[in-house]
């Protein structure tokens, strides 16, 4: 099965993001996930970011935000929606900031038939929303993702799957995760951990070609993006992963 690779990664200040942009294509990379900071401060301009950083698609195709679904947090996912809407936007991914402890059932439904609302308005808008599980949010462990998915709205929100996140959350058995899940998975952030730590692909302790076969089992053909968020800097981080990518198909 041919992969589909993007990449994300922050960056320090608006020259580091200009080199991202203006190499991921010929590191290998065919879209970038673009992380808050990254998008954020144009949000009431999307003419202004095409025009600062060009037309080209894959540069917007995926928006990552992370906030909370109170009033505020929803106003300004709102706005995300309709940035994504006017740039062309493929999928907004959303991190829900709330801690997990504590979260009832019955809370989590509630979450899961609102941010429902929200997928469908993006789905009019020819958006799909996915939900990012998250270490210490509400959908973190795998009964979360059942009762969370159990309550959505069948066809507004799909799952992005984070292979270090889940490590983080204390689940084991990631490529089990992909054959329970895999129908929920619109999306994957693949990186590697160890000790704490986010690593380079290749340089943690995460069995990821494990992963990618689970993948290709569950018949995934989406993204799978390399979500670089080690201490790394932004040319090791495309080289190093492309090339671990390269060597395992």
């Amino acid at each position: 099965m041919t992969r589909r690779i993007a990449f994300s990664k922050p960056t320090r200040d608006e020259d580091e993001f200009a080199r991202l942009v203006a190499s991921f294509r010929e590191a290998g990379y065919g879209a970038l996930q673009l992380k808050m900071g990254q998008f954020v401060p144009w949000l009431d301009d999307p003419a202004g970011f095409r025009a600062r950083w060009g037309d080209e698609p894959g540069v917007t195709d995926t928006l990552i935000f992370f906030d909370a679904l109170d009033d505020e947090g929803a106003a300004r996912l709102e706005r995300v929606l309709a940035f994504a809407a006017a740039l062309g936007t493929a999928r907004v991914v959303y991190c829900q900031d709330h801690p997990h402890g504590g979260v009832t059932r019955d809370e989590l439904a509630g979450f899961a038939h609102r941010i429902s609302g929200f997928g469908a308005r993006a789905r009019d808008r020819g958006i799909a929303l996915s939900l990012h599980h998250h270490f210490d949010q509400p959908v973190m462990h795998p009964d979360d993702v059942r009762a969370f998915f159990g309550a959505v709205e069948p066809g507004t929100v799909g799952l992005t799957m984070d292979t270090a996140h889940l490590a983080k959350s204390g689940v084991s058995d990631i490529p089990a995760f992909v054959a329970e899940f895999g129908s929920l998975i619109d999306n994957v952030h693949l990186k590697d951990y160890a000790d704490g730590r986010w690593r380079l692909l290749g340089e943690g302790s995460l069995d990821l070609e494990g992963i990618l076969d689970a993948l290709d089992a569950a018949g995934y053909d989406g993204w799978i993006c390399v979500d670089e968020e080690s201490d790394a800097s932004l040319d090791d981080g495309l080289r190093v992963s492309r090339a671990w990518l390269d060597s395992h198909g």
